[in-house]
């Protein structure tokens, strides 16, 4: 195999996802935890822009395919595992409990399950091909942009949101909800646009504008209830088609 075929703009844009989801990884553990959210938009720009890349420069190939899922393993699977098993353990040492320093890291290991079906999901999708226009269970990036959202109102409290997301419940709830929804058979729409008119589209425009709507009034604490808004969508769209 020639070394062009591994070296080029698109698997440099996947690395840099994968770089940037390490990082992440470091400043979670550093207790750096306001750097992180940087990292994560840097991962999801480059994965956003490493399959334009490879269409722009016709260098598709199965090993890109591959190394994609390799980097959305770590930044969008280990990085939300590692920020829940953040809180939780906040949570566990902030109350004060009996137990001893290893079981509240076990209890906080819970927040793992993220990366392991993150890791799930990534596989299925790579044999599934169904997935070309759009999605069956919840995307990866859109997981790990629903715990952002959760990491910002933990820390900042915004509108006196914070009472939900501090509790052991509410984030062991959405951790297991998140894993069931990553491998779950529910189609869920992608931003693929054929034309950009509004026939065709109405799903697309509508979460556009209600998401611009929600981040005007939340910033960054919108981001959970804008991957919830995307999930009903989905979910009303597969009621509504026969």
């Amino acid at each position: 195999m020639q070394l062009t075929s591994l070296f080029n703009l698109p698997n440099a844009l996947t690395l840099l996802n994968l770089f940037s989801g390490c990082m992440a990884i470091v400043f979670v553990f550093n207790y750096r935890i306001e750097l992180v959210p940087y990292c994560i938009t840097i991962s999801l720009v480059a994965d956003f822009l490493d399959g334009f890349a490879a269409r722009w420069t016709k260098t598709s190939s199965s090993i890109g395919k591959q190394l994609d899922s390799l980097a959305d393993v770590v930044s969008f699977g280990l990085v939300p595992g590692a920020l829940v098993y953040f809180m939780l353990l906040q949570l566990l040492e902030r109350q004060g409990t009996s137990l001893s320093g290893l079981l509240i890291m076990a209890y906080s290991a819970v927040a793992f399950l993220l990366t392991l079906f993150a890791a799930l999901r990534l596989a299925k999708f790579n044999v599934d091909e169904r997935q070309s226009d759009g999605f069956i269970g919840l995307a990866t990036p859109a997981a790990t942009i629903f715990v952002w959202g959760i990491l910002d109102i933990f820390l900042h409290n915004p509108h006196g949101f914070g009472w939900v997301v501090q509790s052991l419940f509410f984030l062991y709830a959405v951790t297991f909800l998140m894993c069931v929804l990553m491998i779950a058979e529910l189609p869920m729409f992608a931003f693929k646009f054929k034309n950009y008119g509004w026939a065709g589209n109405e799903t697309r425009y509508l979460f556009i504008i209600l998401s611009v709507v929600l981040l005007a009034l939340f910033k960054f604490a919108a981001l959970s209830f804008i991957i919830v808004l995307y999930i009903l969508i989905s979910i009303a769209q597969k009621l509504i088609k026969p």
